[in-house]
């Protein structure tokens, strides 16, 4: 995909009505902290659009990014902080499952995971929930450059295990240091979710 043009067209936060795009979307889920926003980064080929900040739990809006006209990189806000009340919480996961049950035009969830972590019980939780929605959620390994090379193939069984993903699920290792895995993301994409 090459980037012509980016623009953060909408952002949703709790009460807002959502936008019936036509377009269609590419959401990403994942928790605080998992390299989310330097992944949005990386995929549309900008330094700091999406706002990558050093206190988790920054992204609590929906944010959706217009990609050449062509589709929608739907940002959805990190789930699992510690330091959010549990009352912004709930309203967050209310937020995130009004949109996966009201978008028309979604077609994929990617759910990113820390390659260096065993899946936390929010993120399995995150996965079941993605599920059960009707989705097949394709897995981003992040933070690849944080392990050693060595590492990589039984870190993704531990997240294949840890998550009880179905057999057949992809996972994509990916680093927003080295930008391995961007092109992957991207030819997937393509491929199988921009299809008329």
């Amino acid at each position: 995909m090459i980037i012509k043009s980016v623009e953060l067209e909408t952002i949703c936060g709790i009460t807002s009505k959502l936008p019936e795009n036509t377009l269609p979307e590419i959401a990403f889920a994942g928790k605080s902290n998992v390299g989310k926003s330097s992944l949005i980064n990386a995929l549309m080929n900008r330094k700091s659009y999406a706002r990558t900040s050093a206190t988790p739990g920054k992204t609590q809006t929906i944010n959706f990014y217009n990609i050449n006209q062509e589709l929608y990189l739907v940002d959805l806000p990190g789930y699992g902080y510690a330091k959010v009340s549990e009352q912004e919480k709930k309203k967050w996961g209310q937020m995130i499952e009004r949109y996966l049950h009201s978008s028309k035009q979604l077609r994929a969830v990617f759910l990113l995971i820390d390659i260096r972590h065993d899946p936390s019980a929010n993120d399995k939780m995150m996965y079941d929930w993605i599920v059960a929605q009707g989705y097949e959620p394709i897995i981003i390994a992040t933070k690849l450059d944080k392990i050693k090379r060595s590492q990589k193939d039984k870190n993704i069984k531990v997240i294949r295990q840890g998550l009880g993903l179905i057999p057949g699920t992809k996972v994509i290792p990916f680093s927003a240091a080295t930008k391995q895995g961007r092109d992957e993301i991207w030819e997937l994409t393509e491929k199988e979710f921009l299809v008329d």
